[in-house]
Parts: C-alpha cells; structure tokens; sequence
C-alpha cells in the first residue's frame, strides 16, 4: 500500500496519527530491529542529500526511515501493534535540517545566478554541510558576496513555497537545474530568488534560516567543495571560533583584536629561534664529530668505524651528527637511537662500503624497513630494544 507523505505539503508536523500495517522482525549485524509501514508518516527518509528523521513510533525509538518506493520503512528498536499509533519526529533534529536544505537552495541559487558556480551535488552532514561546485575557482571576495546576498534575502524573509508542475511547465518559469523525471514534480520556490524540485523538507520563509555562514572550500577532482552552516549551526560556530580566539589572545597576552599581529609576532620568533638552534645544533655536532674522529682508531685498512647507541639524546643532533662524522675521509657512522630504534648508517666515498646492503642485510636479521644509498642509509627497527644488536651485526659484517 502506498505510504501517504505527509512531509510533502506539511514540514512542520511534529505528531501525527497513523496505522500501522505492517511490524516484520529484522536481524541485521547492528542487532534485531523492526520494520514498520505506516498508512501516512511525517518522518522523512534518506534523500537527495538531506538525512533521515528521528522520532517515535508509540513506544518505539525510530532509527532509520527508507524510502522504498511506494512505502515508506521506518525501522525501529522494538515491535509496534498493528492498528492505530501515536508518532511524532524529533523536531530539533528535522528542524536542523529544515534550515540547511533551504539554506542550500539558496546559496546554490545565489551562486550560480551571480557567479556562475553550478551546484554539483549536496551533503547534510551532522557538523558541516557541504556542494560541489562546478566552475572556476571562488574567490575570497566571491564567498563574502555571496554570503552577504544569501543573508540578505534570509533578512528579508520571504516566502518559501511547495509548488507542483511538470518539466514543460517549469522550463518556462525559471528552474535553476532541469531534472530528467517526467509527471508531476514537486518543486521548492523561493520567492524571486529561486525555483527548483525537490523531495526534502524545507522551512516556510527564509527568516526562518536564520543566517548563512560560509567556510572554506577545497578542491575536489574538477570541482570546489564549500562548506557552509546555517541556523542555529552557525550561532555554534561563531561561539566556538570567538572561544578559541578568547584562548589564542589569552596565551598571546594581548587583546582580541591583537590576535593576528601578535601571532605573526610569535611565529617569527619561533622561526628565528628555531634557525638559532639548528645552525648551533650543527656547530655543536661539527665539533663533536671531530672530537669523535681524533678518539676513534683506523682499522687496517685505514678505515675508522664510528659505532654508538645513543639513549637520551635528541633525534635532530644524532641526523646532524652522522654526516658530520662521515665528512672525514675514510669513516663509517654507524648509529641508533634506543628510544625509537632509528638507524643511520653512513661513510664517506673513500671508505669503499655499502651502506645500503649494509642496512638490508642487519634488517634482514633484526627486523625493520629502510633503504638509501651506496654512502647513506637510514632505516626503522621493528622493535627498539635490539639497537645494540642491530649495531653488533653491523661492525660484524665489516669485519670488526
């Protein structure tokens, strides 16, 4: 039997009365469930972008509307009687999602009429809603303009009307995007700003909105993804922004409107300061390797061998190290570090080895991935604790 819609002409029913016709038990891998038909629902299913409804089915919580065709499935968490129920929808939720759809529309509208950006496709996710925009790149004065005409026709609060017509009928009045159904469709107006089908639930003026707010956009295969909020999403979101924002002038020491300057203050003292220590860093491990390589005797073949576990030094000093050391003629670095189990293995040309052989063959034993080249390799232990083990197998293979 064919599930009257009642969302079709009527958003805002919150309960209604209903028959229940059908209760059939479900199992599926979330646990049993059931699946109910009613004569008439106001509970929306999963379409066109919009997600489905919660609500109530008497006693049962319903998790789950589908759209099936003729039917309309609600499944929920307990079985229902048949015959005459009580239901409602659970009106923040719908509500919510009022707001983004219209909002939707509208932004699409204002986008594409005034900047040329043709909507693609459309999400209502639970924090952040999203379209794909077909088009060239917005700009940062595209997004505030079309914010700023979006909010504009919401303060104006104008009509937003369910209308029915066929596709002929709507090629004349203006339809932002044709579809390719046939028969009667139904068709979502927005008063002087726009007129196009749809199935979802909308609000019945555009005050209701609330507000408009875009965020960022991003590039997504040959399409711009914008992310947007309305109602009282975006009242969340400027509360948390402004929070954070509270938090950042906090640590900053200094007023909200500082914010920007006092950052770009901070990070060019980050910056210096991190310059500042790497070029001492370097200076320290240039010192430290020559020291190294006056204490450290030449094999037979005049090759020294420069074999540590370090613990409790810092990772950047021990990469700064290894090449400092293997600057010297006729030296091989061979290091980890116990913390991490990091390997370097490293020489200068004149000493004649193969540092990546060298590594494969000790990860071969030990465990672990790496690679480089002939002069350096560095690689990763599978377990940290066999450095000194990794290291022993090294100065073995050379010979020492």
């Amino acid at each position: 039997m064919k599930t009257k819609r009642i969302y079709y002409d009527n958003a805002f029913v919150k309960k209604f009365d209903a028959d229940v016709l059908t209760c059939t038990a479900q199992d599926g891998k979330a646990g049993k469930k059931w699946r109910v038909v009613l004569d008439r629902t106001a509970l929306y299913p999963a379409s066109g972008g919009q997600p489905d409804d919660r609500g109530r089915i008497g006693e049962a919580s319903v998790v789950e509307v589908v759209d099936e065709g003729e039917e309309i499935a609600h499944l929920v968490d307990r079985p229902v009687s048949i015959g005459p129920v009580k239901s409602e929808v659970e009106w923040k939720r719908r509500f919510d999602h009022m707001q983004q759809h219209t909002g939707q529309h509208l932004l699409s509208a204002v986008l594409q009429k005034q900047f040329g950006l043709e909507t693609e496709s459309f999400h209502l996710g639970e924090e952040i809603c999203t379209i794909d925009l077909r088009g060239a790149e917005p700009s940062a004065e595209t997004m505030v303009a079309a914010e700023r005409k979006a909010n504009e026709i919401i303060f104006e609060d104008r009509p937003v009307k369910v209308l029915y017509a066929t596709r002929e009928e709507l090629q004349g009045l203006g339809v932002r995007k044709e579809v390719d159904r046939e028969g009667v469709l139904r068709v979502i107006e927005i008063e002087g700003a726009d007129l196009q089908p749809c199935g979802g639930t909308h609000v019945a003026r555009t005050g209701q909105i609330g507000m408009v707010q875009l965020r960022r956009y991003t590039k997504i295969r040959q399409d711009w993804r914008l992310e947007f909020l309305c109602g009282e999403r975006v009242a969340r979101a400027a509360r948390a922004d402004y929070e954070t924002r509270r938090a950042v002038a906090e640590k900053l020491k200094c007023s909200l409107e500082e914010v920007g300057a006092a950052l770009d203050k901070a990070l060019a003292e980050r910056d210096a300061s991190f310059k500042s220590a790497k070029a001492r860093g370097e200076r320290l491990a240039e010192l430290e390797a020559q020291k190294i390589v006056r204490e450290t005797a030449a094999g037979p073949d005049g090759v020294r061998v420069v074999a540590k576990v370090f613990e409790g030094v810092e990772a950047s000093f021990v990469v700064a190290l290894a090449p400092a050391v293997v600057a010297h003629e006729k030296t091989v670095a061979l290091f980890a570090r116990r913390e991490c189990g990091h390997v370097l293995f490293g020489q200068h040309p004149t000493a004649g080895k193969d540092m990546n052989a060298l590594l494969k063959k000790v990860l071969a034993e030990v465990g672990g991935k790496g690679g480089g080249t002939k002069d350096f390799a560095r690689g990763g232990l599978a377990d940290p604790a066999k450095a000194q083990e990794a290291i022993e197998i090294a100065r073995k293979e050379l010979g020492l």
